[in-house]
């Protein structure tokens, strides 16, 4: 998987707070990386495949890009096999 570019991603800094929950819903096998915000939430696309974790890792670089801060301040709470995942935020 390709750096996601900075350019192409929306500005999701206001959710860096401690403690923070993030929900967002993933589509994996997609043509490109994006993250599209919508009253429903989060929605994220990977290029990853859903095998060994790959798309979600790819999950948590694409999102920590868009908040500005390092991927490893994501740690995944919920949704580990599911579409529907919930990132906490630490500091």
């Amino acid at each position: 998987m390709g750096k996601p570019k900075r350019k192409n991603l929306p500005d999701l800094s206001h959710l860096a707070v401690a403690g923070a929950k993030i929900a967002v819903r993933v589509t994996p096998k997609a043509a490109s990386n994006s993250i599209s915000v919508s009253e429903a939430g989060l929605k994220v696309t990977v290029t990853s495949v859903p095998e060994n974790g790959k798309a979600t890792e790819a999950v948590r670089s694409l999102l920590a890009k868009a908040m500005g801060v390092a991927a490893s301040k994501l740690d995944l709470s919920q949704g580990a096999t599911s579409r529907n995942k919930v990132f906490v935020y630490t500091d």
